[in-house]
């Protein structure tokens, strides 16, 4: 579904990416994993035209490359960004609303639906959302880039600085998202819960990748995880 080739990425004169190349098939989930400042995000942001980029981006076979950002969501690809960048003052609900695409036919995540997976954003869908807990924020942001039912979602660090009950929702969620067709690109610092939950992954390191291969592999690859994930 999405092949990312020779993807290059600038901040500035600062060249950050140099070469990326990873793909996401039909209802995987594949990890991005690395430490911080391996360019995992910036990969992310490239991919859906937030930063100067050059590289190929094919999503189903047609290059987005140079594209505008809300030309990438209207096509199917959805996007949760590690700050979560909801509207403090609008409501859980105002919130989520905006994520729908206009003009939508129903698609695989009504509100009911997102409420009934999270009834703690039912029971806040009138409160400012500023006024959430980080896990509910978090939430919040997952479920608003799904009411635009994309076909494959870029998810940021969804569980940083979660309390470890809310880590296993959102583990739960992911999981939901595959069984109903949605594919998942998982940036992901919790190297066991990505390991755990996706079908292959990728190991990045100054902005390259240095490691592609089943969790499994990357398990057994003891020195590829010492030299550039494990502290």
């Amino acid at each position: 579904m999405l092949e990312v080739d020779q993807l290059n990425a600038f901040y500035g004169k600062s060249h950050v990416l140099h070469g990326v190349s990873l793909w996401v098939g039909a209802g995987e989930i594949v990890a991005l994993l690395g430490r911080n400042g391996s360019g995992r995000s910036t990969t992310a942001k490239a991919i859906m035209g937030l930063v100067a980029s050059q590289g190929s981006v094919l999503w189903r076979g047609q290059q987005m490359q140079g594209k505008k950002t809300f030309e990438m969501a209207q096509s199917g690809l959805g996007y949760v960004p590690e700050s979560r960048d909801i509207f403090p003052t609008l409501t859980v609900e105002q919130n989520l609303v905006l994520g729908e695409k206009p003009r939508q036919a129903a698609g695989r995540w009504s509100l009911d639906r997102l409420y009934a997976m999270f009834p703690q954003l039912k029971a806040r869908q009138h409160t400012a959302a500023g006024l959430l807990s980080g896990g509910e924020q978090q939430m919040l942001t997952l479920c608003r880039s799904l009411i635009g039912d994309p076909d494959l979602i870029i998810i940021d660090e969804p569980t940083e600085g979660l309390a470890p009950q809310v880590v296993t929702l959102v583990g739960q969620f992911l999981t939901q998202l595959k069984a109903r067709g949605v594919s998942v690109l998982l940036i992901e610092q919790k190297l066991t819960l990505a390991l755990d939950l996706s079908d292959r992954c990728y190991v990045m390191g100054h902005g390259s990748v240095v490691f592609e291969g089943t969790p499994e592999q990357l398990r057994q690859a003891s020195a590829i995880r010492q030299e550039w994930l494990e502290v």
